[in-house]
């Protein structure tokens, strides 16, 4: 990683926005944070992202990629820095959720850019602005 550039995770919808060219202005604005994420060596994900975004891509979307895209995608991204999560993780994920209220798996995703060292969490899912934690959601799609 860069020095100097703090760490910023994506969450699954920032990430299969910047695949899905159907989206219009939200694809232009995950893509070029992708980008920039991707130039300044900046971006972090986890497991749990890669796999959804995995299902979403491939199931979902409304412009769909083929497997072997998704795959190629995927291995791609592999090259950021992927928290693979533990137990303690899981537990740390409860403690977030039952203090929080929001999802489980969201609250996995916080405990992974929590872990990655990461202060901006970009999602479209949570409180824009929020702090969970030392954790502060941004909502590129907010002007």
């Amino acid at each position: 990683m860069t020095e100097n550039i703090e760490p910023q995770f994506l969450d699954t919808n920032i990430l299969v926005y910047a695949f899905d060219t159907s989206t219009g202005r939200k694809y232009e604005i995950a893509d070029a944070l992708v980008r920039q994420l991707w130039d300044n060596g900046a971006g972090c994900l986890s497991l749990q992202v890669l796999q959804e975004f995995f299902v979403t891509i491939t199931h979902k979307a409304p412009q769909r990629m083929s497997v072997p895209e998704a795959r190629e995608a995927i291995r791609n991204f592999s090259t950021w820095t992927v928290h693979r999560p533990e137990v303690d993780d899981v537990l740390a994920a409860i403690d977030i959720q039952q203090r929080f209220q929001i999802s489980f798996w969201d609250a996995l995703v916080i405990r992974a850019a929590q872990r990655t060292g990461c202060g901006i969490l970009w999602s479209e899912d949570l409180a824009n602005g929020q702090d969970y934690g030392g954790v502060v959601v941004k909502n590129p799609f907010l002007a």
